[in-house]
């Protein structure tokens, strides 16, 4: 099944297992409906009953407390652009990432939040390794020689580091979805699997416009 067939298998699901509350019987007293399966009458559940959240896998978490990570380098990348270009082009692309990856971020520290689960990955320490000097980072992040040289780079130096680097950033982001989606049980719960959907083609679309803006004026 195709990922929109799934989505919409997820949001049937949700519809047809998720009590419904109707028009109190009495000052404080709502009733509580489940709707029940086709063909299937529905239920009166008790004024006690509380909605779950779907079951979410390691996999699941560590995703997301990863693409936070990511997310945060890319709004410190964006961050750079004002002190460092007057490119209006680049600006504007520039606000767009920094706006919709700073709304994910604190999407996804909810989402983690609601399941009782931190919203930092742990790292596993290694023995003898300085971390600030090889610190662990997701695919695709920017190493700290490289967001060094991002940070003094001015102008159309920087357009090009800037450019080169969120597309080498943003591919990163799309072997996370991968792996997320290859990896067994993962992906199930509908809010992560819509999220994970989103972030693969809307990062596939900036780097589309971030190739063209390199094509359209060689560095």
């Amino acid at each position: 099944m195709s990922r929109s067939g799934l989505v919409a298998a997820f949001s049937l699901l949700g519809l047809v297992s998720l009590p419904v509350c109707a028009q109190h019987s009495g000052p404080g007293t709502p009733v509580v409906v489940q709707p029940g399966a086709p063909g299937q009458p529905t239920r009166i559940l008790p004024p006690s009953t509380r909605a779950t959240l779907p079951p979410h896998s390691p996999a699941d978490v560590q995703f997301m407390q990863g693409m936070i990570m990511h997310h945060a380098q890319a709004v410190e990348m964006t961050a750079l652009i004002e002190s460092s270009t007057q490119n209006k082009e680049l600006r504007l692309l520039g606000a767009r990432i920094s706006h919709s990856q700073s709304e994910e971020i604190r999407f996804m520290q909810r989402w983690l939040a609601a399941r009782g689960e931190p919203t930092e990955l742990l790292m596993p320490e290694m023995p003898g390794m300085d971390m600030t000097e090889h610190p662990m980072l997701m695919p695709g992040m920017l190493t700290p020689r490289q967001m060094e040289a991002l940070r003094k780079a001015k102008g159309a130096e920087f357009d090009q580091l800037f450019l080169t680097g969120m597309i080498q950033h943003h591919n990163g982001a799309l072997i996370m979805v991968e792996v997320l989606f290859d990896t067994a049980g993962a992906g199930q719960d509908a809010e992560l699997f819509s999220f994970a959907t989103d972030v693969d083609s809307g990062q596939r679309a900036e780097i589309r416009i971030m190739q063209t803006m390199l094509r359209e004026k060689p560095f």
